[in-house]
């Protein structure tokens, strides 16, 4: 490997009702990658919460991520997160998850505006970017706000379809200021922004967000960051992590942060010729 610290701060398991495998089967994979730490972060989607089943699936999580931390200890240290979707849509559904076990690591997403089916699922033919874009911005920027999470994922989320998918022309200039209100209340509120290595193997072919955001933000000040393979499936377990590492070193950042208790645990961003193994 070609850094010192390699960790994973999303992935899901079949507790996710997009993913199959077991967290036994992600953890398996991680160790296997030289991964040192890895978090388990299935969905919550809190405008769905009991009709989606995520009552149940996310106490089921956290119990089989506890099985999987002990199983795996000494080999790999295993977090229990949770990725809440969507929390200011049904605010006393995230509360009720938030509640639902002794969580390492809350990352915040927002994958629908109010009203809007995923931006995964829309046919952008019928929709106005513009409106759409607007309306995610001040979402995530009142989750921000919120603050019961510890690192807010994927910023660029819209543009994985948008530009990625449906080869949209997305000018994120036009964008700047508000993507300046949303970084700069993560830096006031002392929250971690994620770089996203999903978007490294689909079409947008960037990190969520990019290296000008990415950069914007050090600028402004920020230096909370976690990364995240956002896998659904074993194989892409710490897909992509390596090279998110050197997009922030690019950005002019020097360690990143994994989550214990809520509490940023910091590596350095340290390339070696030979990795090492997680000791407890």
């Amino acid at each position: 490997m070609k850094y010192r610290y390699v960790s994973d701060s999303h992935v899901h398991t079949r507790c996710s009702s997009d993913a199959v495998d077991t967290s036994f089967a992600v953890c398996e994979s991680a160790v296997e990658r030289g991964i040192f730490a890895l978090t388990i972060t299935d969905h919550c989607e809190c405008n769905a919460f009991r009709r989606g089943g995520y009552d149940r699936s996310v106490p089921l999580s956290c119990a089989e991520t506890e099985k999987a931390a002990a199983a795996f200890a000494g080999r790999l240290r295993v977090l229990c997160g949770i990725e809440l979707g969507e929390p200011l849509q049904e605010l006393s559904a995230a509360e009720q998850a938030l509640g639902c076990g002794q969580f390492d690591f809350v990352l915040a997403s927002v994958h629908n505006v109010r009203g809007k089916e995923d931006f995964y699922s829309l046919n952008y033919a019928d929709e106005d970017v513009d409106d759409l874009l607007a309306r995610y911005f001040g979402e995530l920027l009142e989750t921000v706000e919120w603050g019961r999470f510890d690192s807010l994922a994927h910023l660029t989320y819209p543009l994985r379809y948008m530009a990625g998918k449906s080869h949209i022309s997305i000018d994120m200039g036009i964008w700047s200021g508000s993507v300046d209100g949303i970084l700069k209340a993560l830096i006031r509120k002392q929250k971690a922004l994620e770089v996203n290595t999903s978007g490294l193997r689909q079409e947008i072919g960037a990190t969520l967000p990019d290296l000008p955001i990415l950069r914007r933000y050090r600028e402004l000040g920020g230096e909370l960051v976690t990364l995240g393979s956002d896998a659904h499936r074993r194989e892409d377990v710490g897909a992509g992590i390596e090279a998110g590492l050197d997009v922030l070193r690019k950005a002019g950042f020097q360690n990143f942060a994994v989550y214990v208790a809520h509490e940023p645990k910091i590596y350095p961003i340290e390339p070696v010729l030979n990795s090492v193994s997680y000791k407890e």
